[in-house]
């Protein structure tokens, strides 16, 4: 009998005095489970009382007392995440200091520093701080010279950090990493003109390139055709002094020198126009008829 007690009280606790239980420390919330990165502030009476930042289970009534009992009923838990957000505002409008429309595009972090601030100091405090951000964008951006623009990002970028970082704080944000990630022309007319610009540039610089190409080109051929015909006109200077020597030693022995010119004869002859004749039982000598 006492083990069917005690087995009939076991079912009864786990399976009705635990859930009610349970739902009576919900409804008073005698217990919270608080995750990462999150902060739960306690109003009483729409006085703030206190928050709690620790993650992990927490006990209300150890940390407020006995009033933390009466807070489902007179008090309300706001529950803020501090997680970093992230926003980028994208053709936010800019006139250069040569009137040319620009469109910047900036990336920016945020997190909340300050929960109470964050809750009760502006009702819309993450549109307020986007608008704040887009308005020292225009301040800090407006009436520079092009070149700075598109060249000096990283010290805007601090600019318009440091414009809106006090008034963030007042909201209980803190700005990050602030970004100008894009600076682009808005009106098509100028973006077509530097285009064509641009292909009238790389036209010229190719076509410079190409010339530049053909001279050198022609200036290496001129070259060589110089040396060549230096070798030619030595060549022709010294051509007298060296047939002159062959013949020279050609005449030392008669009988070649007789051989050899009467080839040469032969040789202009079979070069000639005319017709020859060869005549029988006549001298070797060749008959040149025109």
């Amino acid at each position: 009998m006492n083990l069917l007690l005690s087995v009939f009280i076991g079912v009864i606790a786990t399976f009705i005095a635990t859930p009610i239980v349970l739902a009576i420390g919900r409804l008073f919330q005698l217990w919270r489970v608080l995750p990462e990165r999150t902060v739960i502030v306690y109003t009483f009476f729409g006085k703030v009382v206190g928050q709690v930042e620790e993650a992990g289970l927490f006990f209300p009534i150890a940390h407020f007392g006995p009033k933390a009992l009466l807070f489902p009923l007179f008090g309300k838990a706001y529950t803020v995440r501090t997680v970093i957000h992230q926003a980028y505002l994208r053709n936010q409008l800019v006139n250069s200091e040569e009137g040319a429309p620009m469109g910047v595009g900036i990336w920016f972090e945020m997190f909340v520093a300050n929960p109470k601030a964050y809750l009760f100091q502006n009702s819309d405090p993450i549109g307020s701080l986007k608008a704040n951000v887009a308005t020292a964008v225009v301040k800090q951006l407006s009436n520079l010279r092009l070149e700075v623009l598109l060249e000096n990002r990283d010290a805007l970028s601090r600019k318009v950090r440091e414009e809106v970082s006090p008034t963030s704080s007042q909201w209980g944000f803190n700005l990050g990493s602030t970004y100008i990630r894009k600076v682009a022309f808005r009106d098509r007319g100028m973006i077509a003109e530097i285009q064509r610009k641009v292909v009238n540039r790389l036209r010229q610089v190719t076509a410079a390139m190409r010339q530049a190409g053909e001279n050198e080109v022609a200036i290496i051929h001129s070259e060589a055709d110089r040396k060549a015909s230096q070798r030619l006109g030595q060549a022709q200077a010294v051509r007298p002094q060296v047939v002159g020597r062959a013949l020279a030693e050609i005449q030392r022995v008669p009988e070649v020198a007789a051989a050899l010119f009467t080839l040469l004869d032969i040789q202009a002859t079979l070069k000639g126009t005319g017709k020859i004749t060869l005549a029988a039982g006549e001298s070797p000598n060749l008959l040149l008829n025109t």
